[in-house]
């Protein structure tokens, strides 16, 4: 199973937008995916989900990462980095079990010119720390507010070719 993963819990994100266009483009190649996003995770997942504690509301969060072989993450970059509440349900979920050998796409996106470089490379080091491997091409969308169109469609050329290579080697990954 694939859960793509919009990794922000700010509401009606760029964020968002493109991981429904990731899911969008998965069902074109015939596969679903279930579609993630950190905007619903439990409001004081901070104080019910952390060391061993289980809400109810996370619990299903929690049986859709253990359901899941392949993960597609979708970061904003959020101070030279991904957003803490990434790193909180990287935290919250159980380990090891949650991610180990598992695999995962990432995507970086920003409204400045770098799409999120150093995010995913920060990222990248929380994954190897969990045994999530790590598709090689990892892809970087700077500006993001002029590569979007008004349906939330990624509409330029050259991200368009990227992505479409991103996801057809991790359809193969």
């Amino acid at each position: 199973m694939i859960t793509i993963i919009a990794a922000t819990n700010r509401p009606n994100s760029n964020t968002l937008k493109v991981a429904k266009y990731y899911r969008q483009q998965l069902k074109i190649k015939g596969l679903d995916a279930n579609l993630l996003s950190l905007e619903h995770l439990p409001p004081d997942v901070l104080n019910t989900d952390m060391y061993g504690k289980r809400s109810p509301a996370f619990q299903k969060i929690q049986d859709l990462i253990n359901d899941t072989n392949k993960f597609l993450f979708v970061m904003p970059e959020y101070n030279g980095s991904y957003p803490g509440v990434l790193k909180v349900l990287i935290d919250a979920s159980t380990f090891p079990d949650s991610f180990y050998d598992k695999k995962a796409a990432l995507v970086g996106i920003s409204s400045g010119k770098y799409g999120n470089i150093r995010g995913v490379d920060h990222f990248t080091g929380v994954c190897h720390y969990v045994h999530l491997n790590v598709l090689p091409l990892r892809i970087h969308i700077p500006n993001i507010k002029t590569e979007l169109d008004a349906e939330g469609n990624l509409i330029k050329e050259d991200t368009l070719k990227f992505t479409n290579e991103q996801i057809d080697k991790f359809i193969q990954f």
